[in-house]
């Protein structure tokens, strides 16, 4: 059922988190969403690992949710093998923290055109769920 998990990991400023993950372990930023004068959005990879900050401010503007400051945030990025209508059926009732929507914006093919929807575990982190809009 599920493809894939990358881990989003929310913070204040993405700049200061990217020396240990480039400049010392190797990673490559493969992506980034500008937001103003600095990142709000950068997606790593090395090898078969991926991972992905983004800012509190550009989770509210992508979102609509606040995230509160100073605290850490984890979001999880789970891309499933086939369409959501099997995950949404599992989900059923489950309070829905990000409505179902087709993201088409500016990142790599792998990420562009996607079918998602978002649940909040109930430990604080937000679930997204996701497959690629069907051609």
């Amino acid at each position: 059922m599920f493809r894939k998990l990358t881990p989003v990991i929310v913070v204040d400023a993405i700049e200061p988190c990217l020396p240990l993950w480039v400049e010392r372990l190797g990673f490559v930023k493969v992506a980034e969403v500008k937001e103003g004068d600095h990142a709000g959005f950068v997606i790593l990879r090395k090898d078969d690992v991926e991972l992905m900050y983004q800012t509190r401010s550009s989770l509210a503007a992508d979102t609509g949710i606040d995230e509160p400051a100073g605290r850490p945030g984890t979001a999880l990025f789970i891309q499933v093998k086939s369409s959501l209508d099997e995950v949404i059926r599992r989900l059923g009732d489950y309070p829905v923290a990000v409505s179902r929507r087709q993201y088409a914006g500016l990142l790599p093919e792998s990420y562009s055109g996607m079918d998602e929807i978002g649940v909040r575990e109930a430990g604080g982190s937000l679930v997204f769920f996701s497959s690629p809009v069907a051609q």
